[in-house]
């Protein structure tokens, strides 16, 4: 079984990463681009038997850091 697990900065947290990118994006011509949040997709190849709670538990322990990210878990 596969989870895919998509962690993004909280709304509030600055994300220099996507301010990078909208500004890049502005410099190739690309001037609709009012703001970029950027995140990152972990694909978990999963034992069968595993559950939505032991992916939310492996986000809460160590794929996320839950102070300044947020994430989604999609099984």
């Amino acid at each position: 079984m596969k989870a895919h697990v998509t962690v993004m900065l909280k709304n509030g947290v600055l994300d220099p990463q996507g301010e990078a990118v909208r500004h890049a994006l502005g410099a190739l011509g690309f001037e609709g681009v009012r703001g970029v949040r950027q995140g990152k997709v972990i694909e978990l190849d999963l034992a069968d038997g595993a559950t939505e709670a032991d992916v939310k538990a492996m986000c809460e322990r160590l794929l996320a850091n839950t102070v300044i990210e947020s994430y989604r878990i999609e099984m």
